[in-house]
């Protein structure tokens, strides 16, 4: 990283006149301005107290980056965070990355993505915070994280690249496992699977979850019973259409939102979750008491995920470093038991 002293140089101009320039101190010529901010851009130029001495002295601030806060998991995450550093009697600076906002669903394949996150760190470090709590708006592996922070990072909600940053996340094969086994205890045998995108962590963890609960009951896998779909409310309802075809006579939706679905699918051939059908969802969202009858469903851990993340960060400031075997922390999910799922029953198969 550059010193002003350096700027100085490569501009062949006074170090005062770039000083004014980057602290917008005093006017000098337009074109000069801009000479020098370019310069300073291309030189990778940092602020003093953004330098490698800017943890001389403990802030007691940490920085939260969240990829974007209007997703439905980032509040909670966050608010998890709070409470614990307020125990320890620690504050903290919040960084909204907006990206799903921005540029969608995918936003992690836009080539904007891995700048701004840069950048966001970068402006963490300026603000002189002790470490960074990083939260996805997606679990999934991350790789957008700067290799040569001088401070300690913690991932909430995504798996770090870095073997070296410790990751929080929540339980995804064990959630699966126990959302299929409730419907084998109510005594389900022929349940359908509505998967979310084929490449997500999620996807493949809740397999493995449905599959091993019904090997545990000596229930065979049907690939028959399992459609792909693509976590939107849409696919809920055709996933439903097709395992119907199937006489499932429970449903297994890998998301609350194409739960919703099913019930849209349900609700139009004038059947009856609970009774008819029995379906389990995955998230807890709000919309699922709104549902009638109520969605049972499988609770993400937000509030523990961002306490956990919180309390990670300390002990490393503490000198406290985080063992290997903990390098991957996962928190297990909470059944939540509304109405949705009833004792097995069969499906009319004219439907």
């Amino acid at each position: 990283m550059a010193t002003i002293k350096e700027i100085a140089k490569a501009c062949n101009v006074s170090i005062a006149t770039v000083s004014n320039v980057l602290n917008g101190t005093k006017k000098v010529s337009e074109p000069l301005r801009l000479r020098i901010l370019e310069t300073a851009r291309s030189m990778e130029y940092v602020p003093n107290y953004m330098a490698k001495n800017l943890k001389q002295k403990e802030t007691r601030v940490i920085g939260i980056i969240a990829e974007d806060l209007t997703v439905f998991n980032c509040p909670e995450i966050v608010d998890g965070i709070h409470a614990y550093l307020e125990e320890v009697n620690y504050s903290f600076l919040l960084g909204n990355l907006r990206l799903y906002k921005k540029y969608g669903n995918k936003f992690y394949s836009t080539e904007e993505y891995k700048q701004q996150v840069e950048e966001e760190f970068k402006i963490m470090q300026a603000k002189q915070v002790d470490g960074i709590i990083y939260i996805g708006a997606h679990s999934r592996k991350l790789n957008c994280i700067p290799e040569d922070l001088a401070l300690p990072v913690v991932v909430a909600y995504g798996i770090s690249h870095s073997t070296k940053i410790p990751s929080v996340i929540f339980n995804d094969e064990k959630a699966a496992f126990e959302a299929t086994s409730l419907l084998i205890e109510a005594g389900h045998t022929a349940i359908g699977l509505i998967t979310g995108e084929e490449r997500s962590i999620h996807t493949k963890e809740r397999l493995l979850g449905y599959q091993r609960a019904l090997f545990k009951n000596k229930i065979l896998y049907n690939p028959e019973l399992v459609f792909q779909g693509n976590w939107e409310r849409g696919s809920g309802y055709e996933g439903a259409k097709k395992l119907i075809e199937e006489q499932v006579t429970a449903i297994f939706s890998m998301n609350d939102i194409m739960a919703g679905g099913v019930y849209d699918y349900i609700c139009e051939k004038d059947l009856r979750i609970g009774s008819d059908l029995s379906l389990i969802g995955f998230d807890n969202r709000e919309l699922d008491e709104a549902f009638y009858p109520t969605l049972t469903t499988m609770a993400l851990p937000l509030h523990e995920i961002g306490r956990k993340a919180a309390q990670s960060i300390i002990n490393r400031l503490q000198g406290n470093e985080t063992p290997e075997t903990e390098k991957l922390i996962r928190i297990d999910c909470t059944a939540i038991i509304r109405n949705s799922i009833g004792k097995a029953g069969s499906i009319d198969k004219t439907l």
